[in-house]
């Protein structure tokens, strides 16, 4: 396992690789895990290179990662930015599908469509209308 601290465009994030495969690997960014897909397999004795940039080509570049499923089989649904929750659109014990508008989130003067990331039914609501919160916090677990 490695750990390594990235700043990119301004951002700082503690980015832990765990395990690699052929064409995945375990990997933590600020707490959330993902699994990550190449391109291309890569051989186990290949070392995991980071390469420090500042063009936001090579930023693009890059294949936009996918949350991994909790092993507890519930999905947390996370806010993706700092915000005020100014409505909840779903119920404990309701069933949805992944993209279904579960919240409404305030934030920089802008409604943004909070979705279910998963198929299931809703666990347990973690806020309320009104509440503030930050990046990452945990909204909705769906089960």
């Amino acid at each position: 396992m490695k750990e390594y601290k990235l700043v990119i465009n301004g951002n700082n994030y503690n980015v832990v690789i765990g395990e690699v495969e052929e064409t995945s690997a375990m990997v933590e960014v600020n707490g959330t895990s993902y699994t990550v897909e190449f391109e291309k397999p890569v051989a186990k004795s290949a070392p995991i290179k980071i390469i420090r940039t500042s063009t936001p080509a090579a930023v693009s570049a890059v294949k936009p990662i996918q949350p991994m499923a909790p092993v507890t089989g519930s999905t947390p649904v996370k806010s993706p930015l700092p915000g005020v929750i100014l409505e909840i659109k779903c119920a404990v014990g309701n069933t949805v599908k992944k993209g279904d508008v579960i919240l409404i989130l305030e934030a920089m003067k802008m409604e943004n469509v909070i979705e279910a990331t998963a198929n299931g039914k809703i666990e347990s609501i973690q806020v309320n209308k009104g509440d503030s919160v930050l990046e990452g916090d945990t909204l909705v677990v769906i089960g």
